[in-house]
């Protein structure tokens, strides 16, 4: 449920961030509910090695460095899905700023937590 839920914050972000900006262009509902899905992938599983391979210099910036990476997992997701285009590097980071702020406020709205659940501790008699 929590993967649907996430699902659908995402892809209502992402149609946000497509009205909201010229150089962000999704075509169709499959293509944002698809574009959606790949977003929440390359988040999964790019960005982190995007972020320590960069990490060094995201230092040097003090964190904003971090909005170029998000970017250019916001423009990868755009160049897999048919239909989701990014016209510019700086469309890009403001679609993933958007894109980021408002599923993280749709989640709040909603007391979602998007974190996988916590194992409970099992303390062992000594």
């Amino acid at each position: 449920m929590r993967f649907l839920l996430h699902w659908l914050a995402v892809a209502l972000a992402l149609a946000l961030a497509a009205w909201l900006l010229p150089g962000v262009h999704v075509a169709s509902w499959g293509a944002l509910a698809l574009g959606s899905l790949v977003v929440g992938l390359v988040n999964a599983l790019v960005r982190p090695v995007l972020t320590l391979l960069t990490l060094p210099l995201t230092i040097l910036t003090l964190g904003l460095f971090y909005l170029v990476v998000n970017g250019v997992a916001f423009g990868l997701a755009a160049w897999i899905v048919p239909g989701f285009q990014v016209d510019s590097a700086g469309a890009a980071v403001l679609g993933a700023l958007i894109t980021s702020v408002v599923s993280g406020v749709i989640g709040r709205v909603l007391h979602v937590d998007w974190r996988p659940a916590a194992q409970p501790r099992q303390d062992r008699a000594a």
